[in-house]
């Protein structure tokens, strides 16, 4: 999915990569396990009474964005699609948002045949615009409903990894966005306001339209634009909140495409990618991983759990099992931190997750007739005290999940337990995780007190920073802090040579900007990490966690030997480490340091080739004739890793 085109381009210090929002969501479930109109009536009121989450701009009839997820209502598509379908299951559909006059169901058709996917027909979605604004028709797509089966008689989940894999083909190759494309659920949402969504989309007034679930959801987008495509719910999320290390998340998932493959999802995987457009915001790209992980294998849950595990490092009172899950996976990839409320559902279970922070609201109420409330706050749906029967908070990095086949609601310590028992993860850790401390000494050159001098003066260390910053850090273990007040010149209109680290710099304007503290919070905060080789996602297992752990990111010259010589008695050859000397020559201008930075890339990718599996950037052993390249340029070069 590119930039919607609702977004103007970048210009002055706007940055549509910069699109970030703030929202409401609710869902309503039933544990009766029948399927009926009232759900999805509920829910949409739910929605109206969300109205105050969502925004729209001057023109108050122009929406940031609304919408709906529900199961798949096949009494009401089998009457109204005009053409004979499969039993429900067995067939998928969804919107197409079409964004241009081209003659797409025709392209659509070929790779469908390619994917093993028969296109049974398709469906004018019948919309009512009248109540919209200018801005939000300026930008209207066009609506078409699509409808496939599996060539070979696929249904449920195995139908629905064709359909992935025809929808990302489509969207990366034509002007075309489904909201969702499954055998088990719909997406109906827009550029809308909470009170327009039922009324643009007539379908969902059809008392023949039933579920047994659904999540709504209000789009505040907050210092952004408003854009059809993205309004949630998305195929299996509706998220209120922000996801802080989006860039990380994102360009850790690029990194690891090349490792991807799958005995379930058909076929090879990179006509799919890139699995995580870069363009989408933070909700749409949770989305896209989290997709993956499910139709990968994984159940939903233990996809959620993967993304937003609970604070577990810390947690003192958590069973070994249970610690052993996370401390698995958190070598198989890194959390989607942020203040967050995600729901979530597949169909056929129904839940939500607060981050290990707790900083997002998420409210349940359960009624004596089996309906199931979960919202970003209350009042979204009006109850007799006496029919409640059960109310609570979502506690920090808890989940609630409600499984519509089963009619019940399912614990979280249940959830949780459950899939610390699937695996022996205990076992794999022992088997894979090197502690940095369980290493052995190795000897290493202490440099004399002179020698810290001169490397000082070649980093451009000064008096001021010695005096005010390192002497009281390394004194007193006090952390530094910024304040109001600084007349330092920015590096780019300094009169004095910078460092390249001064460039990207950040001079905030209150009156202190201390860290995240990791003593005081450290219930919730973890400085730990692992590095070592990355393994395929979709296949876990001992070698996913062949890593070295670290207890803190910053490490000494006793550390770092250990970590160059690792190997040195062919003991962990699958970490066997080789260092690059990130130096190039003093006498040269900027093309010498490109010549170098071209000869270093080479240099590392032979050593991977030859069975590196660990690469240390050293800008030591600078001299006259040689100088270090900035760290912060060394370590950014796009190497080929495995």
């Amino acid at each position: 999915m590119a930039i919607p085109k609702e977004f103007p381009p970048a210009q002055g210090l706007y940055d549509p990569a910069n699109e970030h929002d703030a929202c409401g969501v609710a869902m309503v479930a039933t544990l009766n396990k029948v399927a009926t109109h009232e759900i999805v009536a509920q829910a949409l009121t739910a929605l109206r009474n969300l109205e105050h989450r969502g925004a729209s701009g001057a023109e108050p009839d122009s929406g940031d964005g609304a919408g709906i997820l529900i199961r798949v209502p096949d009494e009401f598509y089998q009457a109204v699609a005009g053409f004979k379908l499969p039993s429900v299951g067995s067939y998928a559909t969804g919107i197409a948002f079409i964004g241009q006059s081209f003659d797409f169901q025709n392209e659509i058709a070929a790779i469908a045949a390619e994917e093993g996917l028969v296109v049974l027909g398709w469906r004018e979605l019948p919309i009512n615009s009248a109540s919209l604004g200018k801005t939000a028709l300026g930008v209207m797509p066009k609506f078409e409903q699509l409808f496939l089966a599996g060539a070979n008689g696929e249904s449920g989940i195995a139908l629905d990894r064709l359909a992935f894999c025809l929808r990302k083909r489509v969207e990366h190759s034509l002007d075309i966005y489904f909201p969702s494309l499954s055998s088990q659920t719909i997406v109906y949402k827009g550029m809308l306001t909470t009170g327009q969504l039922e009324e643009f989309f007539p379908d969902l007034s059809d008392a023949r339209v039933k579920s047994p679930l659904a999540l709504v959801h209000s789009r505040f987008s907050t210092n952004t634009f408003p854009s059809w495509p993205l309004a949630h719910p998305y195929r299996f999320i509706a998220h209120n909140g922000e996801i802080n290390t989006v860039k990380g998340n994102r360009n850790w998932m690029r990194a690891r495409e090349s490792l991807l493959e799958s005995d379930v999802i058909p076929g090879d995987l990179k006509r799919l990618f890139p699995i995580v457009e870069m363009s989408g915001s933070d909700s749409a790209s949770f989305d896209e991983v989290l997709e993956l992980l499910y139709l990968g294998g994984r159940s939903l849950p233990h996809s959620v759990l993967m993304m937003i595990p609970e604070a577990w490092e810390n947690h003192a009172t958590m069973s070994q099992k249970r610690r052993d899950f996370y401390a698995f996976h958190a070598s198989l990839m890194e959390p989607w931190d942020g203040p967050a409320c995600v729901t979530f559902t597949d169909g056929n279970q129904v839940g939500a997750v607060l981050d290990r922070n707790g900083l997002r609201p998420s409210r349940y109420w359960v009624t004596k007739d089996g309906l199931v409330v979960l919202a970003s706050e209350v009042g979204v749906l009006d109850f007799a005290p006496e029919e409640i029967v059960r109310k609570g908070r979502l506690q920090p990095g808890k989940m609630f999940l409600v499984d519509i086949a089963a009619g019940r609601i399912i614990e979280d310590d249940e959830i949780k337990d459950s899939l610390a028992d699937a695996e022996t993860y205990g076992q794999w850790l022992q088997d894979g995780i090197v502690k940095l401390a369980d290493l052995p000494s190795r000897e290493h050159i202490v440099y004399p007190h002179s020698s810290v001098v001169r490397r000082q003066r070649a980093f451009g260390y000064t008096e001021e920073d010695l005096k005010i910053l390192i002497t009281p850090m390394a004194r007193s273990g006090g952390e530094p802090l910024g304040s109001m007040g600084t007349d330092t010149p920015i590096a780019a209109i300094s009169a004095k040579p910078r460092l390249l680290f001064d460039y990207f710099s950040q001079l905030f304007a209150q009156v202190t900007n201390p860290p995240l503290d990791a003593i005081r919070e450290e219930l919730v905060t973890s400085l730990g990490g692992s590095i070592g080789p990355e393994h395929n996602l979709l296949d876990p297992g001992p070698a996913s966690c062949r890593q070295i752990s670290l207890a803190f990111p910053v490490i000494d010259n006793d550390e770092l030997a250990k970590i160059i010589n690792v190997n040195a008695d062919d003991e962990y050859p699958e970490l066997a480490a080789y260092v690059v000397r990130g130096l190039f020559p003093v006498n040269g201008d900027g093309q010498a340091l490109r010549k170098r930075i071209d000869e270093i890339k080479r240099e590392v990718s032979k050593a991977i080739d030859d069975g590196a599996h660990l690469i240390v950037l050293s800008d030591r052993d600078g001299d006259a004739e040689d100088a270090p390249i900035p760290s912060l340029l060394l370590t950014s070069l796009q190497f080929i890793t495995i």
